[in-house]
């Protein structure tokens, strides 16, 4: 009856063992094959990457070009306003003299007659 009962225990544990052999195999090669495909995610990552960072210099390239042009367009805006006044002042001078030589060309007499009170002596202007 010991014997039996050996026999028995024995089979059981053959089949134990031979079942969890089958598992083990089956999960390997599952195993490999998630491997497999997890290399092969990896590559398609690691290769838009590379694209992206590519991108990303070229933008930082375009970038910088920008903020320099921007940074000229505000020295020039600053020169523009810095010297607004002073431009619009020799505008102003200049347009009054052509009308001045305009008028003397066409036979006015300015001899007497002061035409404006002005901190600079422009053409045609009497002096104070």
């Amino acid at each position: 009856k010991e014997m039996q009962e050996a026999e028995v225990a024995e089979k059981d544990a053959q089949s134990d063992y031979e079942t969890m052999m089958a598992d083990a195999g089956a999960k390997r090669a599952a195993d490999a094959q998630l491997f497999t495909e997890k290399e092969g995610a990896k590559a398609d990552n690691e290769e838009a990457l590379e694209t992206e960072q590519g991108k990303k210099a070229e933008t930082e390239k375009e970038l910088m070009g920008t903020a320099k042009y921007i940074s000229g367009l505000h020295g020039e805006c600053d020169w523009l306003l810095k010297y607004f006044d002073a431009r619009k002042e020799a505008r102003t001078s200049e347009i009054d003299s052509l009308s001045n030589a305009k008028a003397v060309l066409s036979g006015a007499d300015f001899s007497l007659v002061q035409t404006s009170v002005s901190r600079r002596t422009g053409f045609l202007t009497k002096r104070q």
